[in-house]
């Protein structure tokens, strides 16, 4: 007679952790602060209970789908093949709408025309500039980057748009400033997400300005050789390939020069998890799974994930100066 024995550590296929659930960071947050306030409430219904999702309004075309596709710049090659645009279309994390990688659907709410992005905090003179003004001033170019996601997933895109330096050097910043913070909009009317209180709403990002002034800093306004769809992020958003995703602030609305380190989103809701600096590196495990390897969006491949995201060469020297700080959380 054949006897089994099971291990010690062998927990029962029952109540193995879902793969959604395992790679939902947000729920798992929302879970372990509602526990600890002892309340009763579920992740998700307290997460969706507040606000109410409406059906998306038809919006007019994107008035810039003219300019694109854009002009390649070959620097930016990639070592794996572009993740297919179906993919990129139908999973993304955009937690201002819900807490699902289903959320295309929800984000067509968004208007994005008129769409004007204030620049202010420590720079010459504050001004206000619409997205299409923005692209007639600093023409786009597409750039192929990977995408590494906190939750171990990762994709490969070819972006269009205008590297963030040039951005920078418009906005004329004082020599005192030492962070560039990005806000996204804010309304809960057409995104219910916004509404929960679980959140320090609007999403705010940031980045040293030597980080900002790096070559590889980059606003997003098109994918795919068309404007960004508006579940990726539409009409303008960050991309920095060698930081973690959530770095990459969606739909921005201000630019904000400071001598302060921002309050950035994820770092509030999580800082012994999600760190101001969020640079990638496979010998640092988040503190609920490793980052040692990644799965391939669109194949399930796993590969092994590159410190800095395979940017090594690249952003490195941009941290030789702070030595012991946490730089990959």
């Amino acid at each position: 007679m054949l006897i089994r024995r099971v291990p010690s550590w062998a927990i029962p296929e029952s109540e193995a952790t879902p793969e959604h659930v395992w790679l939902n960071r947000r729920s798992f947050m929302a879970a372990a602060g509602l526990a600890g306030a002892g309340l009763a409430a579920s992740p998700a219904s307290a997460f969706f209970g507040f606000g109410e999702k409406k059906p998306a309004a038809p919006q007019p075309p994107d008035p810039s789908a003219g300019l694109y596709p854009v002009k390649r710049n070959p620097a930016y090659t990639l070592d794996r093949p572009v993740t297919p645009e179906s993919y990129n279309l139908g999973y993304n994390n955009y937690y201002d709408f819900n807490t699902s990688k289903s959320v295309a659907e929800d984000a067509q709410a968004l208007p994005i025309r008129p769409w004007t992005i204030k620049v202010g905090g420590m720079v010459e003179k504050p001004f206000e500039i619409g997205v299409d003004d923005l692209l007639k001033k600093l023409p786009p170019e597409e750039r192929l980057y990977r995408h590494r996601c906190v939750e171990a997933w990762s994709m490969a895109l070819p972006w269009s748009g205008i590297p963030l330096k040039d951005f920078v050097a418009m906005a004329k910043p004082l020599g005192s400033a030492k962070y560039v913070v990005m806000k996204t909009f804010l309304n809960p009317d057409v995104a219910p997400g916004q509404a929960s209180p679980l959140f320090d709403w609007p999403y705010t990002e940031g980045l040293t300005m030597a980080e900002a002034t790096s070559d590889l800093a980059f606003l997003a306004t098109g994918a795919y050789g068309k404007p960004l769809a508006r579940q990726m992020g539409a009409p303008i958003r960050l991309a920095v390939p060698w930081k973690y995703g959530f770095k990459s602030v969606k739909a921005i609305v201000s630019v904000d020069f400071t001598d302060k380190r921002p309050k950035t989103l994820w770092a509030v809701a999580g800082p012994g998890e999600y760190g101001f600096w969020a640079n990638v590196n496979p010998e640092v495990a988040h503190p609920r799974w490793s980052q040692a390897s990644e799965r391939v969006l669109g194949s399930n491949e796993m590969r092994p994930t590159l410190l800095f995201n395979g940017y090594a060469e690249q952003v490195a020297g941009l941290y030789k100066w702070l030595g012991n700080e946490e730089l990959y959380r």
